[in-house]
């Protein structure tokens, strides 16, 4: 078997189940298969058969199964282009997949999903926006995924936050997902972030003074840059809580611009640092360090309550 294969099959098993793929589904695609270069087409064809079950319960009427195949074919896709780049044509064809079917799934989702284009810098930043159940104005989560997610991946973590009545916009930034052939990756998220926020802010059932930030991986960064330098982003909610991870097994310093130097453009606003204290690979004094450079407190853990 291909090393990258085999490497492939034992980091990435956890991530693809949680996310949408199941496990009957993960070991049928990769029991088979020997050689990396075969890694799109074998996932695209079991991507497809999702699709193909999902159209047919649409014109069968069966809305809530075509949601649900249709959105875990978004996912097959997605993880069939995932770091895929030895051939770009096979790679942008399953991510235009992707976005085909996760569209087409968004309005039979539970509770429905709705796809927002925000100009900016001359092309468009894609999201979806999905609202609880309950009166509004609700509370809204931005959901930031790192360099190789995609607002594909959301699904099982948006349901985290919908059943405890927060709402979720899962957005694809510079150089992710459906913004990643139009606009270059970038570090300063704040910008981006304000015309996110911006956005949002004119939804009459979100409510704009009860905006936080999530991200992983590299979205980690991000999310604590937006709620830096924004007052618009309460990190707070009646029972809620939002952890903020810096990438995993990144050291201070590394992959742009250091995290307190993105902290000091906002002074003085609310920072909750989370740096993975169960993960075996982030050092959890590097949040400690970065408290104190800050003059706030540092506090070992993450509590929550009423029910989250």
């Amino acid at each position: 078997m291909d090393e990258r294969v085999a490497m492939a099959i034992s980091h990435w098993s956890p991530r693809f189940t949680t996310n949408g793929v199941t496990a009957g589904d993960f070991e049928r695609i990769t029991a088979g298969l020997e050689r990396w270069a075969d890694w799109c087409a074998a996932w695209g064809e079991v991507a497809a058969e999702h699709e193909q079950l999902g159209r047919d319960a649409l014109a069968a009427g069966r809305e809530m199964s075509a949601g649900a195949h249709l959105s875990r074919a978004a996912v097959y896709y997605h993880f069939a282009k995932f770091l895929f780049v030895e051939d770009p044509g096979q790679m942008r064809a399953a991510h235009l997949a992707a976005v085909r079917c996760l569209t087409d799934a968004l309005p039979f989702l539970d509770p429905p999903g709705r796809r927002i284009e925000i100009p900016f810098d001359g092309a468009h930043l894609v999201g979806v926006l999905r609202e609880p159940a309950g009166d509004s104005p609700h509370p809204v989560v931005i959901m930031i995924p790192g360099p190789d997610s995609t607002t594909e991946e959301f699904r099982s973590t948006e349901e985290l936050f919908l059943a405890r009545g927060v709402a979720t916009f899962s957005v694809d930034g510079p150089g992710q997902g459906e913004a990643e052939y139009d606009l270059a990756i970038r570090g300063d998220w704040e910008v981006p972030g304000a015309a996110i926020i911006d956005r949002l802010s004119v939804e009459a059932t979100l409510d704009e003074d009860r905006i936080a930030m999530w991200g992983v991986s590299l979205g980690g960064y991000y999310a604590p840059r937006v709620a830096s330098g924004d007052a618009r982003v309460r990190l707070r909610g009646p029972g809620r809580a939002v952890q903020l991870r810096r990438p995993v097994g990144q050291p201070a310093g590394r992959g742009g611009q250091r995290p307190r130097r993105a902290a000091a453009a906002g002074e003085g606003q609310p920072r909750l640092r989370q740096p993975g204290a169960v993960s075996p690979l982030p050092d959890r004094r590097l949040g400690r360090r970065a408290a104190r450079r800050a003059g706030q407190a540092s506090r070992g853990g993450l509590r929550i309550s009423g029910r989250a």
